[in-house]
């Protein structure tokens, strides 16, 4: 079977463009964790298995968390983290680092796609995952940034998107 037919990326925004920022314990914050839990439920019911998060702070780690999860009940999930560079949590504090590593150790496989940081290693790195996927989840505002261009970018690569909203 193709790879990639069985392969879902996800996209979402960092503290930063968040409502809540980095305080997790906010009830929306937690209302979004349980529904990438419950979408990543249906996702796994309808076939995919392989799942690629590119590691940035925010929504990409609650994703790989949430996937750690779905495996912990579905031994034949797979996650792959997908690091534009491996200089990427070298500006982070020692917390987010300490869980940043403690994801890569949870991970089936990395890939680092670079060694240094390059204006564009971001974009490569999601353009990367879409091309590589069936399926793409989002957790978006509707604001322009990294998300947005990736969504636009797996529409025209026709890969199909489920969006969960953030308010």
């Amino acid at each position: 079977m193709d790879e990639r037919a069985t392969t879902c990326c996800f996209t979402g925004h960092r503290p930063k463009a968040l409502p809540w920022g980095t305080r997790e314990d906010d009830a929306r914050c937690v209302q979004l964790k349980m529904e990438l839990a419950a979408r990543l439920e249906g996702i796994y019911e309808a076939g995919w298995r392989h799942f690629l998060c590119g590691m940035a702070l925010g929504c990409d780690t609650y994703f790989a968390e949430a996937v750690i999860a779905l495996r912990a009940e579905h031994p034949d999930v797979t996650l792959e983290a997908v690091v534009p560079c491996g200089s990427q949590p070298d500006r982070w504090g020692v917390a987010q680092r300490q869980h940043y590593n403690d994801l890569l150790n949870a991970c089936d496989k990395v890939t680092v796609l670079q060694i240094h940081y390059t204006p564009d290693c971001m974009q490569r790195r999601n353009r990367c995952m879409v091309d590589r996927s069936s399926l793409l989840l989002a957790c978006y505002t509707g604001y322009p940034g990294g998300t947005q261009s990736t969504l636009l970018y797996a529409r025209r690569q026709g890969v199909e998107s489920v969006i969960i909203e953030i308010a």
